[in-house]
Parts: C-alpha cells; sequence; structure tokens
C-alpha cells in the first residue's frame, strides 16, 4: 500500500485544511492519464476508493491509481515559490 513521508504527511493535512473544511477531507489521486496523476482535496473519498491515512492527513486512491502506487513511497516538498511537488519513490524492500 502507499505510504507518506512525514514531509508529504504534513503538506497533505496543510493542503486539505485550507480547501475543504469536511473531517473527511482528504486528497485524491486519480489515474495515471497520459502517464500523469491528477490530484486534488476533496471533502470525502468515492466509493471503492483505497484510503491511506498517516498522521492526521487521509489520502484517498482511486482504484486503478491504487494498483500502480501499491509499492510506492510518497514524499512532498514546498518550491521556493510555495508550489507545492509531489515525489514518487519505490518502498524499500523488507527483509
Amino acid at each position: 500500500m502507499l505510504t507518506l513521508t512525514e514531509n508529504a504527511s504534513n503538506i497533505v493535512s496543510t493542503i486539505v485544511d485550507k480547501q475543504t473544511e469536511s473531517e473527511d477531507g482528504g486528497l485524491r489521486i486519480s489515474g495515471p492519464t497520459d502517464g500523469a496523476f491528477a490530484i486534488s482535496a476533496v471533502p470525502s473519498g468515492e466509493p471503492g476508493d483505497t484510503v491511506v491515512e498517516s498522521g492526521e492527513a487521509k489520502v484517498y486512491l482511486e482504484e486503478s491509481a491504487s494498483e500502480v502506487l501499491d509499492d510506492k513511497v510518497l514524499d512532498a516538498q514546498v518550491t521556493q515559490d510555495g508550489d507545492v511537488q509531489f515525489q514518487l519513490a519505490q518502498q524499500p524492500e523488507t527483509a
């Protein structure tokens, strides 16, 4: 299942808090379409979404996104311009 870094959890929580007032609010990832994912703050997930919770952060994964991101780690950072950049990495293998 997708995991979030601490940085990503904090940034997701901040984005969701600013864009939705719902207790079930989260970031929803869908796709990929043309090699890219769509990411948006939503008041709640859609039926069939996988829910990933990390600290205060909730991420809703549309079914096809969930399959593609199953073995990934989501990281995020804020650029000098104030934009958010998300990065995906492979989860480390466990012994």
